[in-house]
This record gives structure tokens, C-alpha cells and sequence, in this order.
């Protein structure tokens, strides 16, 4: 029921004189909200809000109108009391909701402005059902004490209103908040807050910005402004030096703790449809010394330049988060995170950015419309913030707040971020976007019967993104087509196992991480490009003892290596409370070529945010159509990972699978314990997957295995070495036995030594003494078989890796040893990069094999080399060749891709296949000339 209290107040606060009263001056209240949806216990809701208005009226605040119309229970929500408030036509409303748990009652109050959406006051009452009159005086207190300090504080034209079209010489100017002397605590941190506390010191009264505790963390106060801000890189608006800017940042890297050698301010400002994150970072060399050589959207070589970066935790859950980073030159990079890691940088929100210069460093302006992410319900928000800045020259890495040197990269560690208060968020902010494509193609296939020459072809379809709620969105596509996804990078695969190619699709990788499952910790504290582990050049025979992957989604529209036509399909992503939900179903179409049928492929995952960094979930895959029954395919799994202090973790999973004919021995299970100090770091894990586990949405390198691993790790950091950051020691096991018989599979014992220099250059020695039982003749290339039987081998690698701030660097290897009954010689340069300039550079590889063995010798070769020429940091061409001795094959993909403007592109590529087998000449195979065009509508 809606009860319309009549009460008329004037700007002072006062009664209005009768005969005067408007209805811009008038308080609603509405019957508080029945959480538990108890029936029994609705009269307690009708009474509360009956005394509210009965003794607001007879402390003459007003007079008493009732309404005997029913709402929704959704309006207990901020944005459910301005929907009610202008239902009512008052200027001001008050609402809530209780909640009754035995003999205990909890009542929460909001008082908000109708016409801004700006909460007043809030308040929480809790006591026992017997106590209910004293109670209702406590709730009648609360709020009347909040109208009479908050309201006759507050004029109408406290919150002026935003206008887009503010001309250059419009002065900017900030809403000025209530005098906080008016303020007592709870008040503040129920208005901050709502409901909840906050992790970190309390806000800071106005004027400051920040307030930070003993323990390094800091809440920071955002801005309202009356006019967006100018996005230009120039920060000469005048709040900049009227707004105190946030400072004090610390060192991650090299020194935690201490204060950053170069000076940075930031400001946090927002108005109606932005929140706008600026900075000013002095530097002490001159430009020419700066690292910043890429203006790609999305390269990684942006994330090893000079850098300014937010990262918004936007459900303040501690543990999730989406970052926006930026180089001096312009180069963007936006990304998700998921459980303090999965980064996802394949999310690209709408918003924009600009750097400008001045006498001692470079300047940043964002703006981040609320509608390119995701938050709780309600107006009055509380997320969790970090800035970050690189400072690649010194190869120093600095923050907000205090982020310990073990958590690599600090951006990830959300936990540790800090608090942002203050923030007032649209109501009905709720996205919706149309996203149509058409394509046309011209292509060529000389290996078809008959042979296909230049036909044409054209199609179209349609993605559309709808925000269910304010944190959950639906995602929509019909008739998907992925011509513009750059081809895959080949690689050198010298075991019998399948070789893993990641996902590269954008409609399958936005909010991907929602759908990780059995994800643990990383391993070591170090920041190597290698890991310390074998991704040089060299070939390394691994074990292959990774855990199944229960959902990859290159599993849909991919088969036998042939692109299936995909129909339609949907997905919903979000949070709910502490809750993480996920739901994915994709129809694809017959593939008469191959003979595949229509396939639905469903997937469905939960988890549940508990303790402060840790999680327990579950998860469900569908596949309608099975490729080794005549039925279908099912994956159920229950997953866990605990996060104590800084750096001891716990993660497992168990899942079964089900499939017709493969019955018992279905299942898979993990348990693994971690611990990632700075200077040791332990791990240890035990994985088994059965003969008959199934995961046809999924990845597996083998099955019928037991593994144990383990590895330790020892990292000082010498001080008495100038050049020297860090050694690391390490030495693992992996420990393969088969799950059916029980032999020994796979056994590979490592040691290593590698040195981090201050200069970001690695250093990686090691050695390995592997076996490997082959129950079946393993043919490793096309006339080269190695027999049936048990094999023990040890080789030596070295690599050292150049950082990336040079402008010729990468990572060259060597490795040298024997392999089976045979020996190995292998050389390689990976992750190369030469910067011709800041937007031109060139990418080459190579990988050369050498194997020598008593059945037959041979040489696996790959050629790469990618050539990137950046126009604008929405707008580049790249170059892609591939040579592979292995297939005989010589592949290019040119691609152009421009963001002609935000979220909408346009693609032309060209793609082609030459055999090189017996030929001076490569022949051509096939090839493809594909324009594909995309406009984002966005209401």
C-alpha cells in the first residue's frame, strides 16, 4: 500500500504556511517491503510506516494522506522509491524493508530525493518482535531526525543538473555536499554504504578526497560534477584545482611498501552518465626516455609500456573487477577480471580516453559511461578501486594502495584495492544494444570437387545485449560469424597429445571467466615471461598432466577442424548477491560435408562468493548430439577454491560425466594446495581422470590418468647485486601413472635458475630427466615411428629473454640433450618484436627442431612473423605468415580492423593457404577476401 504523507516543508525545513503547499514540497512514505514474503508478518510493514505517518504528523512536520494501492516488492531498492515517489508526486520519499527471523526484527530506512535520486539519509533498527512499539518510536526518531538535518540543508537546486552541450568556456564546477558537522557517523556510513561496511577506513569528510588507515588501506571520496567533464588530456578545468587530488602511491615493485620515486595525482569525478578517472604523472626523464611504442587497442606490448591504469571491483565482492589502462601515446587496453585472475581482454566496453603533456610528465582523462559495466542494484554505490602506474624505465610498478609483491600482476589483486564512495549511478541504467553485421566474401578452394574460383557470397546477422537488471545481462545472437577472428598462431607439437589453441571468438569470451571452472592459484612470484618453465623457441616433450578443461567453447562451431554453421543463441552473465551465474545455449547448424548434426550445447555455472577471497560453485554442460554415442553428453561438477591471508590457497574440483556406452570410471577430481610467498612458494597437486570421463564440451591432453605434482620454489632478492631484482630456484615433479593399470605413464623430475634482472631482462637455466612408457607406437612425423616400450632421457635448456622496453627484443633459446632413443638439438626466438616506430613494429619467430633418433631423423621447422602498423588506437593492419615444415604449409592473414566509431568496426581480410611440399613455388590451396561491417545502436 502507498500512504502519501502530506508534508509540506519550505528550503528552510519548516512547515510550510497553509495554502502554500506543492507538491514539490510534500514527503511520501511507503509501507515497508516483507523480505522473508511471510504473510503472517505484513501487518508489521502497514504499521511501521502507519506510525511513521501518524507521528510525523502529530509532531506537526505535516498532514496524513492514505493510497490503498499495491506495489511490487522490488520497490524497497533506490530505484523502486523514485519510481514510487513520482507515482506520488512528492518532492521526497522514505521506504525500506524489514525482516523477521524468529523473535529478532531488523528495519532499514532510505529517505531519497525523488527529482536527483540522491540518497538523504539511511537507517537501521534492530531489535526483537516483543519490543515492537519501542521499535517503531526508534524507526519515527531516525527518520524525523534525518528530515530535520538532512533536508533543511538541501536545497532544490543543490544537485544541479548535467548539459552535455557545455561549451570550452563553460566553468565546471562540483556540487558541494551537506556540512559534514551535521552528519553523525552512522548517518554518514549508512548513506555511503547503505547497508553494509565498508572494507577500509570511513569516508573522508570534504574537502579531503582520501582517508587511509594504519594498514595501508584507503576509502576514497568521488565528486559529483555539475557538467561532464571535457575530455581533451588537458586538466585545466578549474575542479582540478578546486577538488584535493588523491597521491601518496606506493610501491609494489621494487620495493614494497615505500613511497613511489615519481609523483602521480588522480581525481574520481562523476555526473549523471559518467565517472570520469584523471591523473597527472610527473616524470623525472625526458620523454625520449619513456617506453611507449604501441598504440594497438589491446596489444600486450601497451601493458609493458609507461602506463596509468583503474581497475573498478564494481560489486565491491573483493574479488572481480574490470580495468581501463592507457599509454602515454594513446595505446588502450581494457580487460575483465574473475576471481582475482582470467583475465579477459577481449572485453571491449565503450568509452573513451585522452593524454596530453606537460612541463614534467603526461596527463590522463577518462570517461567511463556506467553503462559499459556492471553493479549492484540501488543508486548510492560502493566500489572497490585501485590506480595503478608503471613505470617501465625503472621498471617500477606502483598503487593506491598497498599491494604485496608476491601478487603479480598487482591489477589482479582486488582484494587489495581500495574503496570508492560516494557514487550515485542513474536509475534504469540498464543497457540495451543492437549490434547488426553484414559480410560478403569472395573465396577459392582448389582442393574442392568440383574446384570453387572466386565465388562469391553474402550473408548478415544481429547480436544484441539487453541488462535484465542493473547486474545481469542477456546476450543475443542470430546467424554468428566469426570471419574477422585472426587466424591461429600453429606451434611445434613433438608429444602424442592433443595441442591446446585458445579461444579467439569475441561473442564466447566476453564474461568468459564467469564460466572458468576448478581454476586454482598460480604458481611463484616471479614475473618471467617464461614462467620458468620451457616456452623458449626449443621444443620441450611434456607429460601433458593438465587438467581436463570441462567447458571450451571452441567446441562449438568447430568440428573435426571444419567451422560449423552457428544459428542463433543465447547467454545471461551477472551477479546476484553473492551469487555468480551464468548461462550459456548455442544452436548450431547440420554440416552436411562432414556429416554433423544439428548440435544444442548448453552450459550452466553458479558460484557462490564466501569468506573474503574464496569460493565454492558448481557447473552443468548439455550436448544434444554426442560424438561417441547415439545420445547425448552431460557434465556435472562441483568446484572450491580458499584464499587465506596473502598467499596460502586451497582449490578442487570433482565432476562426472555421462554418456551412452561409457559407464563407471567417469568421473575427474583435483586437489591442490598453494602457497606463493615472495621468497619460498610451495605447491603441491594431485589430479585423476577416468577412462570413461567425457567432457565433449570440453578439452583433454589424455585420459585414464593419475597425476601427482609438486614444485618448490626459492627466491631471494640480493641486495648487494646492483643489477640483480631476483634469483629463483626451483625444482617439481610430475608424477603420471595410468589410472587402469597402474604403471608409471609419465615422470619428469626439473631444476632451474633463473635470474630476473633489474632491467627486466630474464635469465632461465634448466635441466629435466624425463621417462615415458608408449603402450602404442607414437609416430612423430610422417616417416618416423618410435617403438612400444619405456624410454628415459635428460636435456639441458637456456633462454634468455630481452625486456620488452627495448626496441628489439624476445626470447632466444637453446635446447640440447637426448629425446626417446634419440637425441635433440633445438633452437628458437619467440615473442619477438622490433619497433620500426610507435606504430609501426614487426613480430618475427622462429622455432627450428632437430631429431635424431634410430628409426629416422628429421627437422620440424616454423617460420612466424607478424607485421602491425597502427594508424589509431582504434584503427590498425596487421600481417600474419606462417610456415610450417610439419604440414608442409605456408599461411598469411592480412587484416585491417578499424573502430570507425565506438562499438562499431569495419573488417577486411585476406586469408590464404599454399602447400609447399616438392614445389619451388607454393601453391595455392585456397583463399578468402572477406569485408564485414558491424554498427552498434545503443539505446
Amino acid at each position: 500500500m502507498l500512504i502519501g504523507t502530506s508534508l509540506p516543508l519550505t528550503a528552510s525545513g519548516q512547515p510550510e504556511p497553509t495554502g502554500g503547499v506543492t507538491s514539490a514540497g510534500r514527503i511520501g512514505i511507503l509501507r515497508l517491503v516483507n523480505i522473508t514474503g511471510n504473510a503472517a508478518d505484513d501487518w508489521i510493514g502497514m504499521g511501521i510506516a502507519e506510525t511513521l505517518a501518524t507521528q510525523l504528523e502529530r509532531t506537526g512536520r505535516g498532514t496524513v494522506t492514505r493510497d490503498n494501492g499495491r506495489r511490487s516488492s522490488s520497490d524497497d531498492d533506490i530505484d523502486g522509491l523514485i519510481v514510487a515517489g513520482r507515482q506520488l508526486s512528492v518532492r521526497w520519499i522514505v521506504g525500506g524493508s524489514y525482516q523477521r527471523v524468529g523473535d529478532q526484527l531488523r528495519v532499514i530506512t532510505h529517505t531519497v530525493e525523488v527529482e536527483t535520486g540522491q540518497l538523504l539519509h539511511s537507517a537501521r533498527v534492530d531489535g526483537q518482535v516483543t519490543d515492537l512499539f519501542e521499535l517503531q518510536d526508534q524507526v519515527v526518531t531516525e527518520v524525523g531526525n534525518g528530515l530535520d538535518t538532512r533536508l533543511a540543508r538541501m536545497p532544490a537546486s543543490s544537485t544541479l543538473q548535467a548539459t552535455r552541450n557545455r561549451s570550452a568556456n563553460t566553468p565546471l564546477t562540483v556540487s558541494q555536499p551537506s556540512a559534514p558537522e551535521t552528519l553523525d557517523e552512522n548517518t554518514r556510513a549508512a548513506a555511503t554504504t547503505l547497508t553494509e561496511t565498508i572494507d577500509g577506513p570511513p569516508p573522508p569528510d570534504p574537502p579531503a578526497t582520501i582517508n587511509r588507515d594504519t594498514e595501508g588501506r584507503a576509502t576514497v571520496r568521488s565528486v559529483r560534477l555539475t557538467a561532464p567533464l571535457r575530455i581533451d588530456g588537458n586538466l585545466d578545468e578549474s575542479v582540478y584545482e578546486t577538488v584535493e587530488p588523491l597521491s601518496g602511491f606506493l610501491q609494489q615493485l621494487p620495493d614494497e611498501g615505500e613511497p613511489a620515486t615519481e609523483r602521480t595525482e588522480a581525481w574520481v569525478f562523476f555526473d549523471d552518465d559518467n565517472v570520469y578517472v584523471s591523473a597527472r604523472l610527473w616524470d623525472s626523464a625526458p620523454e625520449s626516455q619513456w617506453v611507449a611504442n604501441e598504440m594497438q587497442r589491446d596489444s600486450f606490448q601497451v601493458i609493458n609500456n609507461e602506463r596509468f591504469s583503474v581497475q573498478f571491483d564494481t560489486y565491491y565482492d573483493r574479488r572481480n573487477g574490470v580495468a581501463f589502462m592507457v599509454n602515454p601515446i594513446g595505446g588502450i587496453v581494457d580487460f575483465e577480471i574473475t576471481d582475482e585472475g582470467s583475465p579477459n581482454i577481449n572485453w571491449n566496453p565503450v568509452w573513451d580516453v585522452q593524454t596530453g603533456r606537460f612541463d614534467g610528465g603526461w596527463t590522463v582523462e577518462m570517461e567511463i559511461p556506467f553503462k559499459a559495466v556492471r553493479f549492484r542494484p540501488g543508486i548510492a554505490q560502493v566500489w572497490g578501486m585501485q590506480l595503478t602506474r608503471r613505470i617501465r624505465w625503472k621498471n617500477e610498478f606502483v598503487h593506491l594502495t598497498l599491494v604485496p609483491r608476491t601478487a603479480v600482476p598487482g591489477e589482479f589483486r582486488i582484494s587489495a584495492a581500495g574503496t570508492l564512495a560516494g557514487l550515485e549511478v542513474p536509475s534504469g541504467n540498464r543497457v540495451f544494444e543492437i549490434k547488426p553485421y553484414a559480410i560478403g566474401t569472395m573465396a577459392s578452394d582448389f582442393n574442392a570437387v568440383p574446384i570453387i574460383s572466386n565465388q562469391g557470397d553474402g550473408d548478415f546477422g544481429v547480436d544484441a545485449k539487453y541488462g535484465v537488471t542493473q547486474n545481469l545481462t542477456a546476450d543475443f545472437t542470430y546467424n554468428t560469424d566469426f570471419a574477422q577472428v585472426e587466424v591461429d598462431e600453429q606451434q611445434v607439437n613433438l608429444t602424442r597429445f592433443s595441442l591446446f589453441f585458445p579461444e579467439k571468438r569475441e561473442f564466447f569470451l566476453e564474461a568468459s571467466g564467469t564460466f572458468d571452472f576448478g581454476q586454482g592459484a598460480r604458481f611463484g612470484s616471479s614475473g618471467s615471461p617464461s614462467g620458468g618453465g620451457r616456452r623458449g623457441g626449443g621444443a620441450s616433450f611434456r607429460g601433458g598432466g593438465d587438467k581436463p578443461t570441462v567447458f571450451f567453447s571452441r567446441r562449438i562451431g568447430l568440428e573435426g577442424g571444419q567451422t560449423v554453421p552457428i544459428l542463433g543463441g543465447g547467454r545471461l552473465t551477472g551477479k546476484a548477491g553473492d551469487f555468480t551465474v551464468g548461462a550459456l545455449s548455442i544452436q548450431t547448424d547440420d554440416l552436411m560435408s562432414g556429416g554433423t548434426a544439428g548440435t544444442n550445447f548448453t552450459v550452466m555455472r553458479i558460484k557462490r562468493d564466501i569468506l573474503r577471497r574464496s569460493r565454492i560453485g558448481g557447473i552443468f554442460t548439455g550436448r544434444s548430439v554426442s560424438v561417441k554415442g547415439s545420445g547425448t553428453n552431460q557434465v556435472y561438477g562441483l568446484d572450491a577454491a580458499f584464499s587465506f591471508y596473502e598467499n596460502v590457497n586451497l582449490n578442487g574440483y570433482y565432476a562426472k560425466s555421462q554418456t551412452p556406452g561409457l559407464s563407471g570410471d567417469d568421473a575427474s577430481y583435483q586437489t591442490a594446495f598453494t602457497y606463493n610467498g615472495d621468497r619460498f612458494a610451495l605447491q603441491v597437486d594431485h589430479l585423476l581422470v577416468g577412462d570413461n570421463f567425457n567432457p565433449e564440451i570440453g578439452f583433454m591432453r589424455r585420459d585414464d590418468f593419475r597425476r601427482t605434482f609438486t614444485t618448490a620454489q626459492y627466491s631471494p632478492r640480493p641486495s648487494g647485486i646492483e643489477a640483480v631484482r631476483q634469483f629463483i630456484w626451483r625444482g617439481s615433479l610430475d608424477y603420471i601413472t595410468s589410472g587402469s593399470s597402474g604403471l608409471i605413464e609419465t615422470r619428469i623430475r626439473q631444476a632451474s635458475f633463473q635470474t630476473e634482472f633489474e632491467n627486466s631482462d630474464f635469465l632461465n637455466l634448466d635441466i629435466q630427466d624425463s621417462y615415458e612408457l608408449l603402450a602404442a607406437p607414437f609416430q612423430i612425423a610422417s616417416d618416423v615411428t618410435i617403438p612400444v616400450g619405456g624410454y628415459d632421457f635428460r636435456d639441458y635448456f637456456v633462454s634468455y629473454a630481452m625486456g620488452e622496453q627495448r626496441r628489439f627484443s624476445g626470447t632466444v633459446s637453446f635446447q640440447r640433450g637426448e629425446f626417446f632413443s634419440g637425441d635433440i638439438t633445438a633452437v628458437g626466438y619467440q615473442r619477438g618484436r622490433i619497433e620500426v616506430t610507435p606504430q609501426f613494429s614487426v613480430q618475427p619467430g622462429i622455432s627450428i627442431n632437430r631429431i635424431e633418433l634410430p628409426q629416422g631423423k628429421f627437422t620440424a621447422k616454423l617460420v612466424t612473423s607478424r607485421l602491425t602498423y597502427t594508424l589509431t588506437p582504434r584503427m590498425f593492419f596487421s600481417g600474419f605468415l606462417q610456415y610450417n615444415s610439419s604440414t608442409n604449409s605456408l599461411s598469411s592473414n592480412l587484416r585491417l580492423r578499424w573502430e570507425y566509431q565506438p562499438g562499431s568496426e569495419l573488417f577486411i581480410v585476406y586469408n590464404d593457404v599454399r602447400d609447399t611440399e616438392l614445389r619451388s613455388t607454393p601453391m595455392l590451396e585456397n583463399r578468402a577476401f572477406i569485408i564485414k561491417f558491424t554498427r552498434l545502436f545503443r539505446f
